[in-house]
């Protein structure tokens, strides 16, 4: 078959260009991203441990777990063994305390502040080891009578003994935990608010990642993406109010609500939440 001389030119214009052009090739590395590795804080619980009797610190873990089951459920934990007896005994009670955490619904993320000989029995159980510099403990704010709190000037740690206070000017030292709690500034991540025997006011936000907790009432006066849990004790007439309910997860005496189960209706509003014949209700103010 005989070509034009127009048709065989651009046959070999063509032929040109496909020469010139080298083949692309395209592997799946280069066009799907599979992950990105990147550094971020967490502010993770800190359980201080002080004997390797496993029955007392059940028989604490007990009393503490029943005031608010859902409040541990599913929360990591970081082991401080800084204060764990040492010796061979301790290292061998060290299984026990990670099964004990658990069986409460704990998951023991890692350990801290332990001999050489913990640390290798850590890491035989899947623990991380972890520098103090690695874990921000929470703050937690707990305080006696009415008190007026500035969230920023106080700094709490869970001990075995309960919650003490530690300020720059004081010493550590056991507080009478009863009554109601006003903090007129933000509650930002990673800080634990606990008004023990009394009502939780905040006239001011609470951050995404900040946890209230009370035995009575709580009241935020602004808006709430944290988590608030009132009736800490058990007390089922307990309730919480809020101007913006934005929460991650509310609880009343140990009955919850995460975020994805509060109705879309109620987010973003004022709101007050209680227990009606023990089923959480969630009404607009």
């Amino acid at each position: 078959m005989s070509h034009t001389p127009v048709e065989n030119a651009e046959n070999s214009a063509l032929s040109s260009s496909e020469s010139e052009t080298p083949a692309r090739t395209t592997s799946i590395a280069d066009s799907v991203k599979g992950f990105e590795l990147k550094a971020a804080g967490f502010t993770l619980p800190i359980i201080r441990v002080f004997d390797h009797n496993i029955e007392a610190i059940a028989a604490r873990l007990t009393a503490k777990v029943e005031q608010a089951p859902d409040f541990f459920h599913n929360m990591p934990v970081v082991i401080d063994l800084s204060r764990f007896p040492s010796g061979a005994s301790a290292v061998g009670g060290l299984p026990l305390l990670i099964g004990l955490l658990r069986g409460y619904g704990m998951i023991p993320f890692g350990v801290r502040g332990g001999t050489p000989e913990q640390n290798d029995a850590a890491e035989a159980l899947g623990l991380a080891l972890l520098r103090d510099s690695y874990v921000r403990a929470a703050k937690i704010t707990t305080v006696n009578s009415e008190t007026e709190v500035d969230a920023d000037d106080l700094q709490w740690q869970t001990t075995g003994s309960g919650v003490t206070r530690s300020e720059a000017s004081t010493s550590r030292k056991p507080v009478n935990h009863q009554g109601s709690m006003l903090i007129k500034r933000p509650v930002r991540s990673g800080q634990r608010v606990y008004a023990a025997g009394g009502d939780l006011s905040i006239v001011a936000a609470v951050s995404s990642g900040a946890e209230l907790m009370a035995d009575g009432n709580i009241h935020v006066y602004g808006a709430l993406r944290g988590r608030a849990l009132a009736g800490m004790n058990g007390n089922l007439d307990a309730r919480i109010f809020c101007q913006d309910l934005q929460a991650e997860l509310v609880s009343i005496a140990g009955h919850y609500r995460v975020s994805e189960n509060i109705p879309a209706e109620m987010q973003g509003f004022p709101v007050q939440i209680f227990l009606d014949q023990k089923i959480l209700r969630i009404e607009r103010l």
